[in-house]
């Protein structure tokens, strides 16, 4: 299957330089592995079970959770080929007990069912930019090195970042910006895009940055992070409708869990997460009117939290691998099919 938003784990702290990588496994620190595998596990024990790893990566999620759970099968999902084709040699010895499927993670329903799989055990959705795209600088997601303004997840379909810095209205950048980003000096920067394409068309991340650098105030610049991480974050987005996919794929990941069965989902910036958070609050809360004093039958959560409230990572996790500075994790578990 083919499609468009959607993307797998990681993110990406400023100034990071990663040496030239041989392998998947090599290039892919997964982002709170043990935590993920404790809370996945007493749904994935027991007997076969399946499980979806939505934004595969280069597997190595994947990879702990097949090695943890003899029995299970897992389908992976990612609109990156090159993830897709990684990812598969790393996970080939695990033979036909993997399936994996080029394929959006919004595209979850469609997936399943053309598997002939009805439930899962588990999902696991490791949200934002790959390891992988991240150190392929020709990918064009970082503003530390040089590269085309491609950041297309799928390289195959859609518009690149380039052709939405030097073709979308002024006022769709700037919207962009605002909500992808967060960026408080949207204005300013659309104005200096503006000016710069009408001489010449913005085509690479360095053109980019040096735009950015001139365009932020210099104050903001001292206390504010890296001028362009709010900048390529929402061009990323924008680029690869990450935030519709992640909006459309939540009830469907709920709906294909049994009971028993878990989601976790990895956010790494606060749109995602506030998205998880709403998908998550009315499963978990019950529909009796306020002020009863019993539950009413037939209105019991279906889910209950297992997190309170986004979990973070450990100083030493990300003293161990940067990419999980800021990870924000959500997980819960069904605890009754919904109400016919």
């Amino acid at each position: 299957m083919t499609g468009t938003p959607g993307g797998s784990a990681g993110h990406e702290p400023a100034g990071h330089e990663p040496r030239a990588p041989r392998s998947a496994a090599e290039r892919h620190v997964p982002v709170l592995l043990d935590r993920v595998l404790t809370l996945l596990a007493p749904a994935l024990t027991g007997g076969p079970r399946t499980a979806v790893d939505a934004t595969l990566g280069m597997g190595g999620h994947s990879e702990a959770l097949l090695a943890a759970h003899p029995e299970l099968t897992l389908v992976g999902l990612d609109r990156d080929r090159q993830a897709i084709e990684l990812a598969g040699e790393r996970l080939a010895r695990f033979g036909d007990r993997v399936r994996l499927v080029h394929a959006v993670y919004d595209e979850l329903p469609d997936v399943l069912a053309e598997l002939g799989i009805p439930r899962v055990d588990g999902v696991l959705l490791d949200l934002g930019v790959s390891s992988l795209q991240l150190d392929e600088a020709a990918r064009g997601f970082s503003y530390s090195r040089s590269a085309e303004l491609d950041m297309r997840m799928d390289q195959t379909s859609g518009l690149t970042a380039a052709e939405v810095l030097n073709t979308y209205p002024a006022g769709e950048l700037i919207r962009i910006l605002r909500d992808f980003g967060e960026e408080r000096f949207a204005k300013r920067i659309v104005s200096s895009v503006i000016r710069r394409r009408e001489r010449e068309p913005l085509r690479t991340s360095d053109e980019l940055v040096e735009l950015l650098y001139e365009a932020v105030p210099a104050a903001s610049r001292r206390t504010g992070g890296h001028p362009a991480k709010r900048t390529f974050q929402a061009l990323r987005i924008e680029v690869n409708g990450e935030l519709d996919a992640l909006r459309n794929v939540l009830p469907s990941a709920l709906e294909a869990i049994g009971v028993g069965g878990r989601l976790v989902v990895l956010s790494y910036h606060s749109l995602e997460d506030r998205l998880v958070k709403r998908a998550l609050t009315p499963a978990t809360s019950s529909t009796t009117p306020p002020g009863l004093p019993v539950e009413l039958p037939g209105h019991e959560a279906r889910w209950r939290l297992l997190t309170r409230g986004a979990e973070v990572a450990t100083e030493q996790e990300v003293a161990d691998n940067p990419r999980a500075a800021s990870v924000r994790l959500r997980a819960a578990e069904r605890i009754k099919e919904d109400s016919p």
